[in-house]
């Protein structure tokens, strides 16, 4: 009978938090103030027609909407993105992604191996196109 690799798993049931990656690649104080994020509140979603792991979603910043292509298919469904406050880059550069334009950034924080992933919300509703400082 061959014998099983020895686990990593501690005994407790939880593993070994991973080490956060350093800081790297620092920017100065003007080069930040550069970023224009927003509160932008999500109107519509659906799956991109052409990509496995994009949904589209329609944002309202509060002067405008816009369309934004956001790599979490998967792990959202467009049903739990409606009506969800994001944090935005409003100021990055309309981008083509997979036939479809995208408008925008949203935020999000994750595991590296996207095991745990969340997007980046406010801890209350506002107004949509509010500015994050």
């Amino acid at each position: 009978m061959a014998s099983e690799p020895e686990s990593t798993t501690p005994k407790s049931g939880t593993t070994e938090p991973k080490a956060a990656e350093p800081v790297s690649n620092t920017i100065n104080f003007e080069d930040f103030t550069k970023v224009d994020l927003r509160v932008g509140k999500v109107i519509e979603a659906y799956d991109h027609p052409n990509a496995d792991k994009l949904l589209v979603l329609k944002v309202d910043l509060g002067s405008e909407q816009r369309q934004i292509c956001a790599g979490v298919k998967g792990l959202y469904t467009p049903e739990e993105l409606l009506g969800r406050n994001l944090i935005i880059v409003a100021n990055l550069a309309p981008r083509m992604m997979r036939g479809i334009e995208s408008q925008g950034m949203m935020l999000a924080a994750g595991s590296e191996d996207r095991s745990r992933f969340v997007t980046l919300t406010t801890s209350e509703d506002i107004e949509p196109g509010s500015i994050v400082s």
